[in-house]
């Protein structure tokens, strides 16, 4: 059932982070057929890229001009390359920022560091049983599915109606966690869920807006640019890291 805001946030504002040395590891994986990413660190300590950090910036450029209303909360997840987005885009601006793992990317259990080739080529039962599942409810070993990130985007949705009433509140997050939110607020079917997530890659550093309306969060923009395009920065679409075993059917 689609969420009442007769309370919580007047605007939500959701903030993909930027590009980080493991989107551009995962796209060379790919282009190259390797069933590895060349990446030591583990997901949660992923960098931010060189251009990854001018994006950052671009967004706190963009602030800073009056491109949107500065936030009164701020809440990230706890995951490297998006805290230390959110920390870039609000320096100097006086927000404290707040972690919370619910926000954290999709946890891909013993697939994480692999490619779709990988997957099929070490673990062609998981495929067939993926296969069965379907993409949205297929749980990887050890991981999440997206019905489970779902959940708690529900959770932190609760906690925002309850207890933010009338705030600003941006969220610095990662691909499919804001693709859930888009699931919940505006009660997306599930098949039409996953048909925009395979159409839509959200950019780096995009920002995809909610306000109050009645007793609705109405969508105003999704994964727009201009921060990015107004500063020159590059703007990057690489496939989130949370997305990597989605590929495997």
């Amino acid at each position: 059932m689609r969420p009442r805001w007769s309370s919580g946030p007047s605007e939500l504002v959701l903030v993909r982070h930027g590009e980080s040395v493991g989107n551009h590891a995962d796209l060379q994986a790919r282009e190259s057929g390797a069933e590895y990413l060349d990446l030591d660190a583990r997901d949660a300590d992923v960098e931010l890229s060189d251009t990854g950090h001018a994006q950052a910036r671009a967004v706190s450029a963009w602030l800073r001009e009056g491109g949107a209303e500065l936030p009164d909360v701020v809440i990230a997840s706890p995951y490297r390359r998006a805290a230390e987005t959110a920390r870039l885009a609000l320096d100097g601006l006086g927000t404290d920022l707040v972690l919370d793992e619910r926000l954290r990317e999709r946890d891909l259990g013993i697939f994480d560091g692999m490619t779709g080739v990988g997957i099929r080529a070490r673990h062609p039962e998981e495929a067939e049983r993926r296969e069965k599942l379907g993409k949205f409810y297929y749980q990887p070993p050890s991981g999440e599915s997206w019905a489970d990130v779902v959940l708690r985007i529900r959770s932190l949705l609760t906690d925002l109606r309850e207890g933010y009433d009338g705030a600003r509140v941006w969220l610095f997050s990662h691909q499919a966690v804001i693709m859930s939110f888009r699931y919940v607020l505006e009660e997306v079917a599930e098949q039409d869920l996953l048909e925009l997530d395979r159409k839509i890659q959200i950019p780096n550093a995009s920002v995809t807006t909610y306000r109050r309306s009645g007793d609705h969060l109405e969508l105003v923009d999704f994964a727009d640019t201009t921060a990015v395009d107004k500063a020159e920065a590059a703007v990057t679409r690489e496939p989130s890291q949370g997305g990597r075993g989605d590929e495997q059917a």
